[in-house]
């Protein structure tokens, strides 16, 4: 059941990404060269939403969370290859794939350079996992943890933050 719930959500996510444009190149290129914040208020938006299903659902008792490691190292240098990766392509990987759903060949680049990226970090995985990957690691931490404050807190002020934001960006028309 919980395939059907991932195909389930992944289809509704590629849904919204078509419909609000952000799987166009040009939406892409706008938010790496910061005059289309479309992408931006999007994630951000998915992100307020996630956040609060999440931790209304564990609040309910209704799923458990796994929180995964936290690792600077590992993070730093995998959104730094994130970035050149995105910026050289023009797309993410979730973009990527919807622009080859809409027919864009030009995305299938991005997805042969994610696969064999992916088979370039299992070969090195071994030795990142001795170097890299403990780099600044802090254990199974939540900001909420960090800060010791509810979840809750943290989650209004990310939400009324990104009221915030999305309203400087519409006046801006960005």
């Amino acid at each position: 059941m919980k395939l059907v719930y991932g195909l389930i959500t992944g289809l509704l996510f590629g849904y919204f990404m078509q419909r609000s444009r952000v799987i166009r190149y040009d939406a892409q290129v706008g938010a790496m060269r910061l005059i289309d914040m479309t992408i931006v208020k999007f994630m951000m938006a998915a992100a307020v939403t996630a956040s609060i299903g999440v931790y209304l659902l564990h609040d309910l008792r209704l799923v458990e969370l796994s929180v995964k490691s936290t690792m600077i190292g590992a993070n730093v240098i995998g959104g730094l290859i994130f970035g050149v990766g995105w910026a050289l392509l023009g797309y993410c990987p979730g973009t990527a794939v919807g622009a080859l759903g809409e027919g864009r060949w030009d995305s299938i680049w991005g997805i042969l350079g994610m696969i064999l990226g992916g088979g370039v970090f299992a070969a090195v995985f071994p030795a990142i996992k001795r170097t890299i990957w403990q780099w600044g690691a802090y254990g199974k931490i939540t900001l909420a943890d960090v800060l010791h404050v509810n979840h809750w807190v943290l989650i209004a002020l990310f939400l009324i933050g990104s009221l915030l934001l999305f309203r400087w960006f519409e006046r801006r028309d960005l």
